[in-house]
């Protein structure tokens, strides 16, 4: 489960560095709705086109198969200047991404 976190963290650490005219990015949007025992939620965009969200919910409270169930997506503008959104789940399963651009297993 602490995978889940740390992919999740270096991923909006990756997109979140300064790169080029990226630099002067201003956070337009950050929404930290709801953290609490049974789940949360958050999302933000940058005025450079980068955006993500969250959700995530503990299932199966208190017993052996306790897991953090999350999905959420993050969207962003490459160098080619082509928009790329990746949407994931993340759960007992394992992380399991979704993008165009993505190979398919």
């Amino acid at each position: 489960m602490k995978l889940v976190f740390v992919l999740a963290g270096l991923i909006a650490v990756s997109l979140g560095a300064p790169q080029g005219s990226d630099k002067d990015a201003v956070v337009v949007k950050n929404d930290l709705d709801n953290i609490g025992v049974d789940g949360y939620n958050w999302a933000y965009e940058t005025s450079n086109g980068i955006s993500a969200n969250e959700q995530g919910q503990l299932n199966n409270a208190g017993t052996d198969n306790e897991v953090i169930a999350v999905r959420g997506q993050f969207s962003y503008i490459g160098k080619d200047g082509v928009s790329y959104t990746v949407t994931y789940i993340a759960d007992e399963n394992g992380f399991q991404p979704q993008g165009a651009h993505l190979p398919k297993v």
